[in-house]
């Protein structure tokens, strides 16, 4: 059972960084494009308290809370979205393109799709060297229309990969509804059963759900040894790409949007520790004062050198 304290410390703290990358965006001190995931934390909030150190994970264009959830070093990803020596990428990156090996965090991309195959081939290569761990790759609604898709999860049914695909629906591709590019009646996790991939849904209001749901995906693939996946609707709240809030662009319903926020997972969780816990402002204040260390530890860093342009690109 998850400890919602625990929980709680950690959806907080996804929530305050990507705030923070909103507003201090705005400075015109990080350069690369930034996809921030205010809305969609609760997901990997509670992917944080199942995952194990052992398992991989690989991302998406947006991968900060995945990278923080599975065990991302702040001060590393913080530095790499100011493009500075010692973010997790070299500052070569950016906020597209993660990595810590060390955690088991082996990369995000920025290409649609292009993620799905790589976490496929994590898979296999755990499998042949015989190995137990459970590869999670997240994707978003968008990556279904992609033909890595489809061959990705056929490869995983055949092969019997020890694997699970997260799909964050999202309902947007950019400024594109679901409605728009794929059929109306048509459920993302029936199609990848139809593939041949067992799967699951949750409609992403309900914290307890998720966890139930996420616990279900991890339990088949580590009974059957077959590939899983999980659909999870949820909600970005700000826009694509930028730290703003994109309403008045009118792609998309201000009504829908609102009812995302009124069952805000992280009011939940709050309104229920409160009846048990009277110092939750106190751990807010530490979550905030210690990610504010790490925006300026990152805007004190140096850049990296000229000679190291082409380091670790086509050598190590």
């Amino acid at each position: 059972m998850i400890d919602y304290l625990k929980l709680y410390k950690k959806f907080y703290y996804l929530r305050f960084v990507e705030e923070t990358i909103s507003k201090k965006y705005k400075d015109g001190k990080m350069r690369c494009p930034t996809h921030l995931s205010v809305g969609q934390e609760g997901i990997s909030a509670i992917f944080s308290q199942l995952v194990k150190k052992s398992d991989y994970a690989v991302s998406t264009h947006r991968p900060h809370t995945h990278y923080l959830a599975k065990g991302g070093n702040l001060n590393s990803m913080i530095c790499e979205l100011y493009g500075k020596e010692n973010g997790c990428s070299k500052g070569k990156g950016g906020s597209m393109h993660l990595i810590d090996e060390r955690v088991g965090f082996m990369g995000s991309t920025s290409i649609l799709g292009n993620n799905i195959p790589i976490g496929v081939g994590l898979a296999l290569s755990s499998k042949i060297k015989n190995k137990k761990n459970i590869t999670f790759v997240f994707l978003g609604d968008a990556s279904v229309e992609q033909g890595s898709f489809y061959e990705s999860l056929n490869f995983s049914a055949v092969k019997k990969l020890r694997i699970i695909f997260i799909c964050e629906n999202n309902e947007f591709s950019v400024y594109s509804d679901l409605s728009s590019r794929q059929p109306k009646d048509r459920k993302i996790y029936k199609l990848a059963k139809s593939i041949g991939v067992e799967s699951g849904y949750s409609n992403g209001l309900n914290i307890k759900d998720i966890e139930i749901k996420m616990k279900n995906a991890i339990n088949f693939v580590n009974q059957f040894n077959k590939p899983y996946f999980l659909e999870i609707k949820t909600s970005r709240w700000l826009e694509h790409c930028g730290p703003n809030d994109d309403i008045k662009l009118g792609y998309r319903s201000k009504t829908s949007l609102e009812k995302w926020k009124k069952y805000d997972l992280l009011k939940t969780i709050k309104k229920k520790l409160k009846k048990k816990s009277k110092n939750l402002e106190q751990i807010e204040k530490k979550i905030e004062q210690n990610i504010l260390k790490s925006f300026e530890f990152a805007e004190k860093s140096k850049f990296p050198k000229y000679e190291s342009l082409f380091k670790g690109i086509y050598e190590l």
